[in-house]
């Protein structure tokens, strides 16, 4: 006997193939979508099939936007010869968050990750190779997150843009603001200890 009909549970199968969304989370999701008013079902669904017609990657970063360039590589305000690379438009997103960055950005769409079978040539290396070798690029901060993946990315990048003219920083990794030394993990600490700053460099 089928309890859940069959249209509610292609939903549910559809929601549960997003990423950090399991059955229960996508059964929930679900069963409040059918609740809502046809109307609002209705714009979920209009705005979902626009996204891909709307949202493209910027030529020059590579990260979505209707625009091209993008906000950012179009903003006269941005320093474009100061470029941070990330792995995905949500690491961007969270810089940003920040207002402390004032340069432009290079999105890699991923990490490498040889075991699923993700190595450079999947990424958008040579598009970053080809902005530093153009001579517009002085920095390029690498802000990779600090992963196995994310570091390897890292040392890769390093290792491909050493011997450019371009100087190379890489996000310091630490104790964040606010937490007890006693409570953080080895690999903070490590970290935290690797990234230290002399003390003139913070008066």
């Amino acid at each position: 006997m089928q309890v859940i009909p069959p249209a509610l549970e292609r939903l549910i199968g559809d929601l549960a193939k997003l990423p950090g969304i399991g059955r229960k989370s996508a059964t929930r999701l679900a069963l409040y979508i059918l609740r809502r008013p046809m109307a609002e079902a209705r714009t979920l669904a209009d705005d979902l099939m626009t996204l891909h017609e709307t949202i493209h990657l910027c030529h020059r970063c590579f990260t979505f936007s209707e625009t091209d360039p993008c906000a950012i590589c179009g903003n006269p305000g941005r320093n474009p010869r100061l470029v941070c690379v990330v792995e995905e438009p949500g690491d961007q997103i969270a810089i940003e968050k920040t207002g402390a960055f004032r340069g432009v950005y290079h999105i890699l769409h991923g990490v490498i990750a040889p075991m699923d079978g993700i190595g450079p040539a999947e990424l958008k290396m040579r598009e970053l190779w080809q902005r530093v070798a153009s001579g517009e690029v002085d920095e390029v901060l690498i802000a990779t997150s600090s992963t196995v993946p994310g570091e390897a990315t890292a040392s890769y990048l390093a290792e491909m843009l050493k011997d450019s003219h371009v100087r190379l920083s890489r996000l310091a990794c630490g104790i964040p603001m606010g937490m007890d030394i006693k409570y953080a993990d080895e690999h903070t600490l490590a970290k935290a200890i690797e990234s230290r700053q002399d003390l003139k460099d913070l008066s």
